[in-house]
């Protein structure tokens, strides 16, 4: 998405204003994936089978540059919403703005008191679980690479928050495939909501 000058709609204000927000700001669900790995797939994908069924998504289609940090708009998406789903893919965590999500999420939900529930559900698109949790290498690599140019305590936050989400169950592609993940992902919704329509129930 394009920004825009003069006072007009910033590409972050557009994309929250293309996420189906409710008027309060608040969000249903925030997806959180590595553009180049998924967007055009289980990201998509995802989101409007969600958007189909009535759930409010936060999915920033915003591309950010070498450098640049996670906006206003997108950090209050992470603050306003319910339900974090981030899409763990092979490039997930080379991904900073990804990582800074992820601690963010997984911050929230400490937080979260009674009456303001929030949860993580993991998806697994084309890695596993123990690749979250630090026990291969494909992450730890990329851990590793951001040690030289970033803050010692924001990568222990990294790791942190990849071990501590890589413990929730969650839905590995590879066993499930999109016909079972998307009605799986809506009952989870509406059952953590305390609404299931039988027509969402997975078979």
């Amino acid at each position: 998405m394009k920004r825009k000058r003069g006072g007009e709609e910033t590409a972050m204000e557009a994309s929250t204003s293309s996420s189906h927000g409710g008027r309060s700001g608040a969000y249903d669900v925030f997806l959180s994936f590595r553009g180049p790995d998924s967007r055009l797939t289980i990201a998509d994908s995802l989101y409007n089978a969600m958007d189909r069924a009535g759930i409010r998504v936060f999915k920033d289609d915003q591309v950010l540059l070498f450098g640049e940090r996670i906006g206003g708009g997108l950090s209050r998406g992470i603050d306003n919403s319910k339900i974090y789903i981030p899409i763990f893919s092979k490039g997930y965590a080379s991904s900073k703005s990804c990582l800074r999500e992820l601690a963010q999420m997984v911050a929230c939900t400490r937080r979260s008191v009674d009456g303001e529930r929030k949860a993580i559900l993991p998806i697994f698109f084309d890695v596993d679980a123990d690749d979250v949790k630090l026990k291969t290498d494909l992450y730890q690599e990329a851990l590793q690479n951001h040690k030289s140019d970033s803050r010692e305590d924001l990568v222990k936050q990294w790791e942190e928050a990849l071990r501590e989400v890589g413990r929730i169950m969650g839905k590995n592609l590879k066993d499930h495939g999109y016909s079972q993940l998307f009605p799986w992902t809506l009952f989870y919704f509406f059952h953590f909501r305390d609404l299931v329509p039988m027509n969402v129930l997975p078979k």
